[in-house]
């Protein structure tokens, strides 16, 4: 693969690139750029994480050294799962099985915990040389990672070595490439500025889109820090958590949020859009004769085009939308029929499952 081809499938599909230039730079130079994507073991993924998981695979595709960070110590600073440390270690490991059953190549990726790092003096001293480069203005503005809006009297002072924390990872793991979702773009700006200020080697970021929530309403604008809009797996019924059985999947598509003719904020049609098309090349919705028969749309804008035209009904494009996505997740529910253990080790970590 050329250097083109390569810097066309980084930036395949992704909502920004900082910055092509940058990213081009780095493949005239590198050969095997280090790559890295970090995130909180804190739950089961969902649909939404299969948009970071493509991508993954076509870092590793591109000739990228992936490294996947499984956050342990940022889960526990955010109080996920009760702060519990095994609970968030039985996250990490089912997390690392869901990747690969992605696709992810497991053995070609390195899988790196935030404590074999925060066993080490220098992380601190990273830390630290960043957060006394960053004012609390700004580390408050960054901390949109945490999803959170707490009142400054709520919040613990732990939270406030959040940004910073994640800032270090990048190059304490010698990443060239930060890859994340929009939600996480604060941090990698932070990034780049405190590399900027003291003078370490400035990391490319890659920003892929976001699936809004499957209910509609909130507000989505990662620039603002706004982001109630996002599948969430949280909130389980705002997602499609992973795995989840074919009935389940189309049962939440044909219920989820779609108004006619809407592009922003559409779970389905992003789905579409950031999910089907990239794997399948196409979209096929069946319809009876008696309203048009079916439609096939080979290209994203072709999809869009009509949808906003009218020309697409809701119901038909949940229609199509259902099926394609379960078919799609379907190789997360085989490997964890395969090898259970470690979704049976995280269901008892995390406590019964909630229901509908």
């Amino acid at each position: 693969m050329d250097l083109e081809a390569r810097a066309e499938v980084i930036a395949r599909n992704t909502e920004e690139v900082l910055t092509p230039d940058e990213l081009r730079a780095l493949l005239e130079r590198e050969a095997r750029p280090r790559a890295y994507v970090g995130f909180e073991p804190s739950g089961r993924l969902t649909v939404g994480h299969m948009v970071l998981a493509r991508k993954m695979r076509e870092l590793q595709e591109a000739g990228c050294e992936l490294t996947v960070f499984l956050a342990d110590w940022h889960a526990w600073i955010n109080d996920k799962l009760g702060g519990d440390r095994d609970r968030i270690a039985a996250a990490g490991r089912y997390m690392k099985e869901a990747f690969v059953a992605l696709g992810v190549d497991g053995a070609a990726a390195r899988w790196r915990w935030a404590h074999e790092l925060t066993d080490h003096a220098g992380y601190w001293q990273r830390v630290l040389t960043i957060a006394k480069g960053t004012s609390v203005a700004r580390t408050k503005r960054a901390m949109t990672v945490l999803g959170r809006s707490e009142e400054e009297t709520s919040l613990d002072t732990a939270k406030l070595f959040y940004p910073a924390m994640q800032a270090a990872d990048i190059f304490e793991l010698s990443a060239d490439i930060a890859l994340s979702g929009l939600d996480q773009r604060r941090a990698h700006v932070l990034a780049r500025e405190a590399a900027h200020a003291a003078h370490w080697p400035v990391p490319v970021a890659v920003h892929t889109p976001l699936i809004s929530s499957l209910r509609g309403g909130g507000r989505m604008d990662p620039a603002a820090g706004a982001l109630e809009h996002k599948m969430s797996k949280s909130d389980p019924f705002s997602a499609i958590l992973l795995p989840s059985p074919k009935e389940l999947i189309e049962e939440r598509i044909r219920g989820a949020f779609c108004p006619a003719r809407e592009v922003e904020g559409n779970p389905v049609v992003e789905i579409a859009r950031y999910l089907l098309f990239p794997a399948r090349g196409g979209l096929t919705v069946p319809r009876e004769a008696r309203f048009g028969g079916p439609l096939r749309f080979e290209s994203p804008d072709e999809f869009l085009a009509a949808w906003r035209a009218g020309g697409l009904h809701p119901q038909d494009l949940k229609g199509a939308v259902g099926p394609a996505l379960a078919e799609l997740a379907a190789p997360v529910a085989a490997h964890f029929e395969r090898h259970p253990g470690t979704l049976a080790d995280w269901a008892r970590a995390a406590g019964p499952a909630p229901q509908g």
